[in-house]
């Protein structure tokens, strides 16, 4: 467990996470233990959890505005939710996530990483729902989501969440591109516009991250609220 402190690349972690190193440190080891035993993350993904699951996410950072408000559909372990909090304070973070056993695990990661000596609490709090409950109740600048649904149906759950001129992010594997072909049209009925694979991490991590960006139109959101 000791060796899981540190990233592989400890100079890249400082720079990807920047303050929030030494919480995701924490994090790293909160996933190895407990989250391994409350089923969060498989035994399998401890030995890339920094690669594969930590850094991956952090540098999704970097397509968010300052001060965002963003939800996290399918929070699941916090990624890339509770990361992403870590790595920009000045972000709001609401987690969703719709069973009792995960929304338990990111109250508890939540307490442990605003332990002290971390600095100032994080800006986050869970809500135990399905993002389809949340529409007329929730809206945020930026709605981010990790390995959850394919694209059509991931668009349709959180396209009514983000506020109007706000974005989708969709993290993806290497079938991004494919999916936004195949699912355009139905990007375009709940009104996400302007799709787009976008990498993340380049020139920082050895393999990039990819994301699925898309818009949505002030006039398409209104029109929603409406109906």
């Amino acid at each position: 467990m000791h060796g899981l402190d540190l990233p592989p690349e400890p100079s890249v972690a400082a720079e990807v996470l920047g303050p929030g190193l030494e919480r995701a440190r924490r994090f790293v080891r909160e996933l190895a233990g407990e989250g391994v035993v409350r089923g969060v993350i498989g035994p399998r993904e401890v030995p890339r959890l920094w690669t594969r699951h930590v850094l991956n996410c952090a540098v999704v950072a970097e397509l968010l505005p300052q001060g965002a408000r963003v939800l996290d559909v399918g929070s699941g372990a916090g990624l890339p939710g509770l990361v992403l909090a870590m790595a920009r304070p000045d972000l709001e973070l609401v987690l969703v996530d719709s069973a009792l056993r995960r929304v338990r695990w990111l109250e508890h990661a939540i307490a442990v990483l605003d332990e002290p000596p971390t600095g100032p609490r994080l800006r986050v709090r869970v809500v135990r729902a399905r993002a389809e409950e949340l529409a007329g109740v929730e809206e945020a600048d930026v709605v981010t989501s990790r390995a959850v649904a394919p694209l059509d149906r991931l668009a349709r759950w959180c396209a009514p969440l983000v506020a109007p001129g706000g974005h989708l992010l969709a993290v993806k594997g290497g079938s991004a591109a494919q999916e936004v072909e195949e699912h355009a049209a139905a990007l375009h009925r709940v009104g996400l516009l302007e799709p787009e694979v976008l990498t993340c991490g380049d020139g920082v991590l050895d393999e990039v991250t990819t994301v699925v960006r898309a818009r949505v139109g002030a006039r398409s959101a209104r029109a929603r609220r409406r109906g």
